[in-house]
């Protein structure tokens, strides 16, 4: 059943595209919220509402080309729960103007120090958790994002862990990931903090028996 869209003349112009492509396409689904809630929230809400055997999610940055999001699908019919793409990976590779490679770099070193902290705490041999692209089978996607409580960018861990302690199979697969103008809109040090709470809410959250 196709869904009614909104008022053409109201809200941003992504909600007015958007409504206009799902009213041509009865397999696509617009999913709004009133207020923004946090990244994490909703992927969940996405993934929740979503029907498909295969769920999936990608920054809109478009730094992951179509054709890295079927290497992912294609782990998960070789029969993965969860296929994750990591950036750090020998085969994997960064294609980026010489332009933006000190902010970059300075990035990847971040995510390096955080990625470690993260595998002593949570996620031991889970190379790169915070990669804006993530797939998962309709069980795993159930099965997690309904026990999913983090809502801001650190949502990655939080899944992630859900899905080993449920002891499903976890691929991580190398990509292309594509650099082109626009630097990333986290903030280092503020969501950088949020992320650390994240981890030590994630283990709280374990020992409360939430993830059971």
């Amino acid at each position: 059943m196709r869904r009614p869209s909104w008022d053409s003349r109201t809200g941003s112009a992504t909600a007015r595209i958007t409504a206009a492509f799902a009213d041509e396409n009865e397999l696509t689904a617009v999913l709004r919220n009133s207020t923004n809630r946090g990244k994490g929230y909703a992927v969940a809400k996405g993934m929740r509402h979503a029907r498909g055997a295969y769920r999936l999610f990608v920054d809109s940055d478009l730094a992951y080309p179509g054709c890295q999001i079927t290497k992912l699908l294609l782990e998960l019919k070789a029969g993965n729960d969860v296929a994750i793409a990591c950036r750090v990976l020998p085969e994997s590779r960064y294609v980026m103007s010489p332009t933006f490679f000190h902010y970059l770099y300075t990035r990847h070193l971040m995510s390096r120090a955080f990625n470690r902290l993260a595998q002593r705490m949570l996620l031991p041999g889970i190379l790169d958790t915070q990669a804006g692209l993530k797939a998962f089978t309709a069980d795993a996607a159930e099965l997690i994002f309904s026990r999913q409580t983090l809502t801001g960018f650190g949502f990655d861990l939080e899944c992630l862990f859900i899905a080993r302690l449920h002891g499903l199979k976890i691929k991580q697969v190398p990509v292309d990931f594509y650099y082109s103008s626009e630097t990333s809109t986290i903030s280092f040090v503020k969501h950088g903090t949020e992320m650390l709470m994240d981890l030590w809410r994630v283990r709280q959250n374990a020992r409360r028996g939430l993830y059971a």
